[in-house]
């Protein structure tokens, strides 16, 4: 599955294959035949990989990256959820949120929702992609962005919203609505100081990688 799996990231970033073998220094010819499973990389080549798209080899070798497309599902879903008058989020806020449904699946179904690894940091736990992801999404006309001093404010597109979340499960939207609902009324800071009082923010290291694994010693009533 590793060739199916590096095409499909090389894809949904629209990298050219030509692009992807100078990274890796190895000829075209044999990139395209390694994408079609028909010849293996050596290891240097295969770190080269990892390292490109910022995922590690055993990620791979289990099958585990990140889905930018559910991602970006998850960040429309929980736009169509606000309920304030303009309908606008603030950009941290809509952050904390996507870490809630992403451990709270995992806590649930042992997996993540979207596969993106969260880092700490002093905002609270977020993926380094958020923001491209973020940017992407604007740039593709799908949300606005708002700039109030140093708040920006996120609203999702008119043309956007007949867009159907094709990637999210009826059980996932469920979780979101579930988050979104309890959330909606409350401050930014207040989420912001519930998930940094959550175990894995707590037992990791500034700039570290959260573990998923760690949300399982929660407190059930403390999940989202």
């Amino acid at each position: 599955m590793f060739h199916k799996i590096i095409k499909e990231l090389r894809e949904r970033k629209k990298i050219s294959q030509d692009v992807i073998s100078k990274k890796i220094n190895i000829s075209r010819s044999n990139y395209i035949k390694f994408e079609k499973g028909k010849v293996d990389l050596n290891l240097s080549q295969a770190l080269k990989l990892s390292n490109l798209f910022g995922i590690s080899l055993d990620d791979l070798k289990n099958n585990l990256f990140p889905d930018y497309v559910k991602y970006k599902e998850m960040v429309l879903a929980f736009l169509r959820n606000v309920k304030s008058q303009d309908k606008k989020i603030p950009k941290t806020k809509l952050a904390k949120l996507l870490y809630l449904a992403d451990f709270s699946w995992y806590y649930y179904n042992l997996k993540s929702m979207s596969g993106m690894k969260y880092r700490k940091i002093p905002f609270g736990p977020v993926p380094d992609t958020y923001f491209r992801v973020i940017d992407e999404l604007e740039y593709e006309g799908k949300i606005s962005i708002d700039r109030k001093g140093d708040m920006l404010l996120i609203s999702e597109n008119d043309n956007s919203k007949k867009r159907n979340l094709g990637n999210l499960s009826k059980d996932e939207i469920k979780l979101i609505n579930k988050i979104s609902y309890k959330w909606n009324d409350k401050k930014t800071n207040e989420i912001v100081e519930f998930t940094h009082n959550q175990l894995p923010y707590i037992l990791c290291q500034s700039d570290e990688i959260i573990p998923y694994e760690l949300i399982i010693q929660q407190d059930p009533n403390d999940v989202y």
